[in-house]
């Protein structure tokens, strides 16, 4: 019998997959401390969690039966990998569930900021009729510039091409000929791309190399009222950066998912939240009841298969 430990809330339909399996027990403890996890995590042979729960060295040490650690999600900032590895315990991710919910949330904050939705919104709402306010611009004849084509970044660069956009992207470790085949252009360097966008998206994991790549320097040679997004991960975009940019009037808009600390309490960010050009919201990513059904199934189906040796899916 294996026994799986889940810290933080997969939905219903995870839950039925695991209550079906014969051969596996689960217990629930929602966002245990870290004391509490070292202290419960060597009774189970595989642990579910999403960004909420820390799996450190010290955990997995403390996990003597552990075997897999299993991500309902993409990010693995909270996963110590090769403290895991170490151990010899499998880690694996559900990278394919929640990526359109991204997508779709990328092009929503695009259409936001370009049409000051929000704002236009809040407006009507007291009453007010300026129209004259709120003048907008179109996606059509823009050049966006995407940082990092892979899964999400691909597909909004597919969608922004639908709404008439030219699109490039900077990405080292994409070859030519798969950007070719979207239809994109590849630049050479992170300068070219962002001299040349009217838009920048980042659609990057956030590891030492993309930590800061969108900062001071880079925002001072972007066009004039550029509009930036970033719902991928918090800490790719200094946020001190932004402010400044924003303040400065560089930065024409900001469409913000995710911060360096979350929730997003700190002096600046909340300082940056409270501009008007900002549209934000609360990591929201991958926030449907699609993405949400289908990550937890994935998870619960991957550690199942890895623990019954069958199949290893999705392992970092």
């Amino acid at each position: 019998m294996f026994r799986i430990l889940i810290t933080d809330d997969i939905g219903p339909a995870g839950l039925t997959l695991l209550n079906a399996a014969a051969d596996v027990e689960h217990d629930t403890v929602k966002l245990p401390s870290p004391e509490k996890l070292r202290e419960i995590i060597g009774a189970y042979d595989a642990v579910i969690t999403r960004s909420g729960t820390p799996l450190t060295a010290e955990v997995f040490a403390a996990g003597k039966r552990l075997k897999v650690a299993g991500r309902a999600g993409v990010g693995m900032d909270n996963i110590e990998i090769d403290a895991a590895t170490l151990q010899g315990i499998l880690v694996m991710n559900t990278p394919e569930a929640n990526t359109l919910a991204a997508v779709e949330l990328t092009l929503a904050l695009m259409l936001a900021l370009c049409r000051k939705l929000p704002q236009a919104n809040a407006s009507l709402k007291k009453g007010e009729w300026t129209r004259s306010r709120f003048l907008g611009t179109q996606l059509s004849g823009k050049t966006l510039g995407v940082i990092g084509l892979g899964r999400i970044g691909s597909r909004v660069a597919a969608r922004c091409q639908a709404f008439g956009m030219t699109v490039i992207a900077y990405d080292p470790y994409i070859a030519e000929e798969a950007a070719d085949r979207i239809h994109v252009r590849l630049v050479g360097d992170l300068d070219e791309l962002v001299r040349t966008a009217d838009l920048v998206t980042v659609h990057t994991p956030l590891t030492a190399e993309t930590k800061g790549m969108i900062g001071a320097a880079e925002i001072a040679r972007m066009k004039d009222g550029v509009l930036l997004i970033n719902c991928a991960r918090g800490g790719i975009m200094d946020e001190a950066a932004l402010f400044e940019g924003l303040s400065g009037g560089k930065i024409a808009g900001l469409g913000i998912d995710v911060y360096s600390v979350e929730p997003p309490k700190k002096d600046l960010l909340r300082r940056l939240l409270a501009r008007d050009e900002v549209v934000a919201t609360p990591h929201l990513g991958a926030n449907t009841v699609e993405a949400q059904r289908d990550v937890a199934v994935q998870v619960v189906q991957q550690v199942i298969e890895a623990l019954r040796g069958e199949n290893f899916r999705n392992v970092v």
